[in-house]
């Protein structure tokens, strides 16, 4: 009679150390961390001038273009990177061109996004593979990450965040004050298409983490949320990056032990930290005793 052999279950308990050994046992865990933090640290970084710029839907609209890229791509037999990094960065190349006048044209950028995605399910249906692939794409395939994927992963976000700090002055300066920055010599039109093409970057980078549908988690909650507690844009930074980090953590830590997708643990725990920065920021405001500069005086007095 054969022996039946049942797998253990995973560790959990007061043993911090433990529970880290417990975490970091399969490989498809340590590929799903190092990616994660390295998506985590990017698009905090450029989250914090993506809020300070409103330039959120236009984010998220890439998000959607991108996903008609990676079914487009493997609908040629191109890896879904591929298509990704090709449609963002064309589409964040052209919406970088517009300038300020891309924060006006809401309806446009509706439109394109719901056509995008449009494009993205008739490329799905074109495709004979598994329909899991649609799925991975719009909601994050985490978990299914190898070694040659943190490799590339780790490309993009070292280039994106090299690319924020090396024009982090003239950016800030741009993004605070737009007409007085052109007037000083700050090339504002050619700033505003590479920080584009490089927020396309790490647009695709966070689709293998959360997914197309929500890429509003790594992107933008984390720098709403330390836009509440600081002022200075260095801090501001500095503090999204480590709350994107630490989200990602926390939903692939909590995504490990409960059969649920890690998504929306991420989005989750995103949501509620921005309610509850929401709520605190909020009584520390009424608290506050003199006059309380204006967020935006404040953010331009601290600026270089």
């Amino acid at each position: 009679m054969p022996e039946l052999y049942l797998a253990a279950a995973p560790y959990f308990g007061w043993d911090l150390v433990r529970v880290v050994q417990e975490l970091f046992r399969y490989a498809f865990m340590q590929h799903a961390f190092e990616a994660g933090t390295i998506v985590a640290l990017s698009a905090g970084v450029i989250g914090y001038f993506v809020v300070l710029r409103s330039l959120s839907f236009a984010a998220h609209a890439l998000s959607h273009i991108g996903f008609a890229g990676a079914t487009g791509a493997v609908l040629v037999g191109t890896a879904p990177i591929v298509g990704l990094l090709v449609f963002t960065m064309s589409a964040g190349a052209v919406m970088g061109a517009l300038g300020q006048r891309l924060r006006g044209r809401d309806v446009t950028i509706g439109l394109v996004m719901a056509w995008s995605l449009g494009l993205g399910l008739l490329f799905t249906r074109l495709y004979k593979g598994s329909a899991n692939l649609a799925i991975g794409i719009l909601f994050g395939q985490i978990f299914g990450i190898t070694g040659q994927d943190v490799v590339v992963t780790f490309v993009a976000g070292l280039v994106t965040v090299l690319f924020v700090l090396a024009v982090y002055r003239p950016l800030l300066f741009a993004t605070l004050d737009e007409e007085v920055a052109e007037a000083k010599g700050v090339p504002v039109r050619g700033l505003s298409i590479a920080f584009m093409v490089v927020l396309a970057v790490a647009v695709s980078e966070a689709v293998q983490v959360v997914g197309v549908l929500l890429i509003f988690a790594l992107i933008v909650a984390p720098a709403a949320v330390a836009e509440r507690f600081t002022t200075r844009p260095s801090r501001g930074v500095v503090l999204a990056a480590i709350l994107a980090v630490l989200f990602t953590w926390a939903g692939l830590s909590i995504a490990y032990y409960l059969p649920y997708p890690v998504g929306f643990f991420i989005t989750t725990i995103a949501f509620w930290s921005y309610i509850l920065a929401r709520v605190l920021s909020g009584v520390i405001a009424r608290r506050a005793t003199g006059r309380v500069r204006p967020w935006r005086e404040e953010q331009v007095r601290h600026s270089p």
